[in-house]
């Protein structure tokens, strides 16, 4: 079976919820459900339920963009749970808080919900078990559950149908009465059984954000400031209206600081199609309010946070005496480190349907988080949160910025304007010049180094606008989760080391991208790392296994502030040296490093990195011509991201990364004049394509007993900082601020 429905809360209820159904869930459930069988209380988080049919539902309560993650969830499920994979329905869940967290972001689905899942299934098959002990009148410890049966030792057999009106009776079994597989008995888990959307996304079946319709509904398209924080002044629209299909022009209001994921506000421009909306909002004429904005130059700003990054600043972690040691060095290396503005750009822009209806809102969109739209929608509209229905498709890519529905609050507030469902898509150029854009950064780099090169006192600083001035418009320094990705957490042993973050004024929205702070920082950090090398006259390998020390577990101790590491504690996901040794081997290893010759243009770099409570090493080979013409032949990732429940989906995350993070090195640059951004379209913001992407990337897992950790972000960071070391072994050039772009012409 295996298919996806999208189906309303009620219409699933009234499906799983049939006469003699069971279902182990959440906490809430609607009183309506609870009186139509026994719901067992349980933790949050998952559904499973199972009809007399044998058929097995299991709700995905997170977004598929492509990671599988609404494969995963369900197949751990089912496996726990003996059920057969064939008979199992998965339906996807609307926005509710019932399901636990629902946001799709942070690489966190398989870690957080791990241990729910495994209970689920696994109490489901011990209910299933008791049930068939009761109807033959036997010990439940005679009973067995295999693929979608329960087995008595004498040989006899009830199918899970059959069933479902006793399981439904059973009490919840504890926590400590369940009993788990062991990896020899998994028939789903750690197999790279075929994603459930897999024929409908080859067959171009899914339904995305931009494929969703309902009867009734119009268009709209919106002109925004193109300065970021510019009001309405007044427009003309007489010549937009005379546009073949325009209908209406609607004022959206202006937003107010924090702008969170409010509107944007302006004018929109209603017709009878999507193209129709676009041609009409060309012909408006828009008069905006100045905007404290307006200034705003992206090379000025990049000078300021760069001069900044060479004053001392706030220190948020320090070991050991790092002046002291600077002073006593007879030598001191530093560099000064940069990353542009980036642009998510997703092939789908965002998109939304929206319908206020009796006082509620109904909305169908790629999203991955629609408890956010709930709250951001409930805002604008001034409704209850239970009052606003988020139905989610299938994303077209998401990389962060489709967990800030300012696009669904779009649809919503002009909806509710016109009395009639209304879609809102945006174009290309929206995308590009009205993003959350990932923050610039500029990071100083120095360290002390002994007769060997290796450092006995270093010093990062870095300044950047914070994701918090999304929340705190006087939010300037970083967050403590942006402090947590790779600045606060050096884990080589040098003795003597501190960590500083500078303020920063924001000029545009910024918010989360795939790898969030962690691109910026691994970038200087480890391009660094390979100048102390280059400097040594080492081996770029040789040396970051030693300067990387012993292996040990390393206590995170920040200045002021709590550890975020990924929100889990250190004693469950330590910072752990072996395992970054071991990639950092294995990748080695794997790239033929030792007996690699490099030569005039042609050459590898490495980079190692821990992000997302996942180790990655990523070595990188290059060939660069004598016009500068740069290729990626080969990319190796050595992964050991915890137990693996989906190697395919594992590599396939990774090896998106390696086409992500290439983009991110050789083109990603989002600039700003007048306010203005100046990128529009992939013309000017370029993805890599065929001839730049990286030819080959191979992706070798780390077979790990520790706990499930990230895997769709942490490819990322290396990426960069890889190229630009192999680029350094090839060319004797070394880049030091993104994208590389033309920096090689000449070189």
């Amino acid at each position: 079976m295996n298919r996806v429905e999208h189906v309303s809360r009620r219409g699933f209820l009234s499906q799983v919820f049939s006469a003699g159904s069971f279902i182990l869930g959440a906490k809430l459930l609607p009183l309506d459900a609870v009186a139509a069988t026994t719901v067992p209380s349980w933790q949050p988080g998952v559904f499973v339920g199972l009809s007399p049919s044998g058929i097995v539902t299991i709700v995905a309560h997170r977004s598929e963009m492509g990671t599988g993650v609404r494969t995963v969830l369900p197949m751990v499920i089912a496996d726990e749970m003996e059920a057969d994979w064939k008979r199992v329905k998965v339906e996807q869940a609307i926005g509710d808080a019932k399901y636990g967290s629902q946001n799709t972001d942070g690489s966190c689905s398989i870690r957080d919900f791990y241990d729910a899942i495994r209970q689920a299934g696994a109490s489901a098959k011990l209910m299933l078990e008791r049930s068939a002990a009761e109807q033959w009148k036997v010990p439940a410890s005679e009973c067995r559950a295999s693929n979608h049966e329960v087995i008595h030792t004498s040989g006899k057999k009830l199918g899970y149908g059959a069933l479902v009106a006793l399981a439904a009776k059973q009490p919840v079994p504890k926590i400590e009465e369940l009993t788990f597989k062991k990896e020899s008995e998994y028939r789903y888990i750690g197999k790279d059984v075929p994603m459930i959307d897999l024929n409908d996304l080859v067959s171009g079946k899914g339904t995305f954000g931009m494929d969703a319709e309902v009867p009734g509904m119009v268009f709209a398209s919106i002109e925004r400031s193109p300065v970021y924080g510019g009001k309405y002044k007044s427009h003309d629209d007489t010549e937009a209206r005379k546009v073949a299909g325009v209908t209406d022009i609607v004022v959206i209001p202006d937003f107010k600081p924090p702008h969170m994921f409010q509107a944007l506000g302006g004018v929109a421009v209603i017709a009878d199609s999507t193209w129709a909306a676009m041609q009409g909002r060309k012909k408006l004429k828009v008069q905006w309010e100045a905007s404290p904005h307006a200034s705003f130059d992206s090379d000025s700003y990049k000078k300021e946070l760069s001069d900044k990054a060479r004053l001392p600043q706030k220190v948020v972690r320090n070991v050991g005496d790092v002046d002291a040691e600077f002073g006593r060095a007879a030598k001191t290396i530093d560099a000064q480190y940069y990353v542009p503005h980036l642009s998510h750009a997703p092939m789908e822009p965002p998109a939304a349907v929206a319908e206020f209806k009796d006082g509620k809102v109904t909305a169908w969109t790629a999203t991955q988080n629609p408890q956010a739209v709930q709250d951001a929608v409930s805002a604008a509209l001034g409704i209850d949160k239970k009052d606003v229905i988020c139905n989610v498709t299938l994303l077209g890519g998401g990389f962060g910025r489709k967990s800030k529905p300012d696009y669904v609050c779009e649809a919503a507030i002009l909806s509710k304007k016109l009395g009639k469902p209304v879609k809102v898509a945006w174009s290309r150029e929206e995308d590009i010049q009205f993003d959350y854009y990932h923050a610039v950064a500029s990071m100083y780099m120095k360290a002390a180094v002994d007769g060997k090169g290796k450092p006995t006192a270093w010093l990062h600083r870095s300044v950047f606008p914070t994701i918090g001035s999304t929340f705190d418009p006087s939010a300037k320094y970083g967050q403590e989760f942006e402090m947590g990705m790779g600045w606060v957490d050096l884990p080589h042993d040098i003795p003597n080391h501190r960590a500083e973050n500078g303020p920063a004024d924001n000029h545009v929205r910024v918010g989360w991208m795939r790898a969030v702070a962690n691109i910026y920082h691994a970038f200087a950090i480890h391009s660094f790392m390979d100048e102390l090398a280059a400097s040594a006259g080492r081996d770029p390998v040789e040396y970051l296994l030693d300067v990387l020390g012993k292996d040990r577990k390393v206590l995170i101790k920040p200045e002021g502030m709590a550890y975020w590491n990924n929100t889990m504690t250190q004693d469950k996901y330590p910072v752990d040296t072996a395992r970054l040794r071991r990639v950092i081997e294995l990748a080695a290893e794997k790239s033929g490093w030792a007996n690699y010759k490099p030569s005039k243009g042609k050459a590898l770099g490495i980079a190692a990195h821990r992000s997302f409570l996942t180790y990655v090493a990523t070595v990188v080979e290059v060939e660069v011509d004598d016009r500068g013409q740069l290729k990626i032949p080969r990319v190796v990732f050595a992964v050991d991201a915890g137990k693996i429940m989906h190697p395919d989906r594992v590599k396939s995350q990774f090896e998106g990364a390696s086409v992500f993070g290439t983009s991110i090195a050789l083109h990603g640059e989002i600039t700003a004049k007048n306010g203005r951004v100046q990128q529009s379209n992939y013309h000017n913001y370029q993805v890599a394509r065929m001839n730049d992407a990286p030819y080959q990337t191979d992706v070798h897992i780390v077979k790990s007993d520790a706990p499930p950790a990230g895997v769709g972000e942490p490819g990322v960071p290396t990426v960069a900082p890889a190229i630009c070391n192999a680029i350094f072994r090839a060319t004797g050039k070394r880049i030091r601020e993104l994208p590389i772009k033309k920096q090689l012409v000449n070189y």
